[in-house]
């Protein structure tokens, strides 16, 4: 539905608006956020990407950081004089990026409860006989012989520890049941 004639105002020139910081501001706004915090905090936007990373230690581009050499010039030795290294100013920002790459990955996949539950109590009661664990009756999806061998395997090789302490237990059991 058309706007009543007359009644939309004028938009009016902001005199008391500071452009520069404005336009500054929008720029940065704009600017994608960098996802590594130390290299966001060592971060200074009246720089240019590649003085920034030049400042850290960091290449903007690795093929002119570790330059290939070329082998046509085998006949005739030319001392080439070496560019000197670039001063890095933030060596704190390469340093926090270098302990934080040394410390060991965590194991983010680990097998479920329901899954490790399933497993001990099939090896508990049968032993290494899948076919009377296909048919049990805590088989709720139907596995084959084949998938719960699978399942078994795979609780030996993401806790090789605990498996073997359950062996050994189940062995403790049954010698006090002999």
């Amino acid at each position: 539905m058309p706007k009543a004639k007359g009644k939309t105002r004028r938009q009016k020139f902001g005199y008391n608006v500071n452009r520069k910081r404005l336009n500054r501001n929008a720029r940065r706004k704009a600017a994608p956020r960098i996802e590594c915090s130390h290299i966001r905090h060592a971060w200074d936007h009246a720089k240019s990407v590649r003085q920034n990373l030049a400042d850290m230690g960091l290449a903007m581009d690795p093929n002119k950081a570790v330059p290939l050499r070329k082998r046509k010039v085998k006949a005739m030795e030319v001392d080439v004089p070496e560019r000197p290294k670039e001063l890095v100013r933030k060596p704190y920002v390469l340093n926090e990026l270098e302990a934080e790459a040394s410390l060991p990955e965590k194991k983010g996949n680990t097998l479920s409860r329901d899954l490790i539950d399933y497993v001990r109590y099939m090896v508990e009661n049968h032993g290494e006989d899948y076919k009377a664990m296909a048919r049990d009756e805590k088989n709720y999806y139907q596995d084959t012989p084949k998938q719960i061998r699978n399942k078994i395997n795979v609780y030996k090789r993401f806790y090789p520890a605990q498996w073997q302490e359950f062996m050994d237990s189940l062995q403790k059991n049954k010698m006090e049941v002999e």
